[in-house]
């Protein structure tokens, strides 16, 4: 073994800034062994050609997930050498093997014993591509998290690096491995493919047994995931072409009987709807809920966990897709649109009964705020128009996706299995007219939660009190397209 000040004639110096960049090591990386001019220069020179190059780059996203790391430590774990040299290493690939993972060590080896010490062509070439898109990845890593930084600021002052100036980057920047070849997307004449960018979420999640995952069983867990993961108790959705058909929480300590219980619950809501759906648990699933869950047809489950006793239930249902998912920090939103991207930050705020209104002469009673507050949770993952009726702790319909908001009432209405008298309702926005609240007030509710803010809010209120209703106001619109 020979250290690279061997190599260069030169110690390393800068406190480590500088160890690798000198012509004997570019040198030795970046001649062609099939070029005589550059096999003579470095032989002029005294340089050692080098046929393989294995680097670990510095672990700047470890140190950069830290939102409190100090700009000054950002930027010491930007690595200078590494990148330079896989990336000389990966033009030269002809000649120089690149080595950048070391999930790779053992099959090199391997073929460097069978070969008695030479790669194929093939591997040389499969490296090369993947020695780019480390250091592009690196190269990205590095960017959007000091497009983060209030740089110049953090730089003069030597703050910690942590806050961030926009939370909307300047430059749009996706990247993240195929991680499974999906049959088909919404219909089977579209191609599709999950991308993930790390072991959390739904598309991090592990698939504990059956079918392969489809698009749409994707798009509905991860519908359900972030629906479930509004609730602290024990708590179940169930959703069907991403609107929550039944939700339930049981406020009580996280026992086997609650999380049974609020999958009942909401189930019972809507059973119809809930055939073929899928179903997301914050909490480990037990063998009660899993002999529960195994009473219908149903697609796909996410939860935390499983019990062994209720994956040995689950099993006998073969077909039934089962993951098991870690919980994911909050990231942007981004969907595509034609010829480019929207993005927004997520909506992940919750509400404060402090900061909300009551704008009628009645204010809710202890069971109504109960409601109201579950209800709003809900409407936040309906999509819009949103009207959900509920009870404290369960969802008793949903109407969804309607053009108007008194069409999203009725058709909350016309769904109820459960009695609807009783009921709150939460609208995911502000009602335009009196129609909304009127046509609600047939159905036996008793009190209301919306944004606010129309220009009619008055006329809307005085319905409510003719009506005898309560009504809060949020101030807070949730939106769902």
């Amino acid at each position: 073994m020979r250290e690279v000040s061997d190599v260069t004639r030169f110690p390393e110096m800068l406190d480590g800034r500088v160890k690798t960049l000198h012509f004997s090591i570019a040198g030795g990386i970046l001649a062609m062994r099939a070029n005589a001019d550059h096999m003579r220069a470095i032989e002029q020179h005294g340089i050692p050609p080098i046929d393989l190059v294995c680097v670990n780059l510095y672990e700047f996203e470890k140190v950069a997930s830290n939102k409190d790391a100090p700009l000054a430590e950002l930027i010491e774990n930007i690595d200078i050498g590494g990148p330079t040299m896989i990336r000389a290493a990966a033009k030269n690939y002809q000649d120089v093997a690149v080595v950048t993972s070391p999930e790779d060590y053992v099959a090199i080896i391997d073929e460097l014993r069978e070969s008695g010490g030479s790669l194929s062509p093939e591997t040389h070439w499969k490296l090369a591509k993947q020695a780019f898109s480390t250091t592009a990845a690196y190269d990205r890593a590095v960017s959007m998290r000091l497009d983060q930084v209030a740089a110049l600021g953090h730089a003069v002052s030597g703050h910690a690096a942590g806050h961030i100036e926009d939370p909307i980057p300047a430059t749009l920047d996706i990247r993240a491995p195929k991680t499974l070849a999906l049959r088909y997307g919404e219909n089977p004449h579209q191609s599709a493919a999950l991308y993930s960018s790390g072991q959390t979420g739904i598309a991090g999640a592990t698939q504990i047994q059956g079918r392969e995952l489809s698009y749409n069983n994707l798009v509905d867990l991860d519908a359900a995931w972030q629906l479930i993961a509004e609730f602290d108790a024990p708590a179940a959705a169930i959703v069907k072409h991403t609107n929550p058909c039944g939700c339930a929480e049981v406020s009580s300590n996280a026992t086997s009987s609650s999380l049974v219980e609020s999958y009942r619950r909401a189930l019972e809501a809507d059973p119809i709807s809930a055939y073929g759906g899928v179903l997301a648990f914050n909490r480990t699933m037990d063998h009660e809920t899993a002999a529960e869950v195994a009473k219908i047809f149903t697609e796909a489950i996410a939860a935390p966990e499983y019990s062994e006793e209720a994956l040995r239930i689950l099993a006998a249902r073969r077909n039934l897709r089962v993951l098991r998912v870690a919980e994911a920090p909050p990231g942007l939103v981004v969907k595509s649109i034609s010829g480019g991207f929207l993005a927004q930050t997520p909506d992940v705020g919750r509400l404060d009964r402090a900061q909300t209104q009551v704008k009628t002469q009645r204010a809710p009673t202890v069971e109504e705020w109960a409601a109201l507050e579950f209800g709003w949770k809900v409407a936040k993952h309906v999509k819009s128009n949103a009207i959900v009726y509920a009870r404290a702790g369960q969802t008793i319909s949903v109407g969804a996706g309607q053009m108007s908001r008194v069409d999203s009432v009725k058709v909350g209405a016309m769904k109820a299995v459960l009695p609807l008298a009783g009921t709150v309702l939460a609208s995911d926005a502000f009602f335009p007219f009196a129609d909304g609240v009127e046509e609600a007030a047939k159905y036996g509710i008793t009190a209301l939660i919306q944004p606010g803010g129309s220009v009619r809010d008055d006329e809307v209120i005085a319905a409510a009190d003719r009506l005898g209703l309560a009504m809060v106001f949020t101030g807070i619109r949730h939106f769902r397209h």
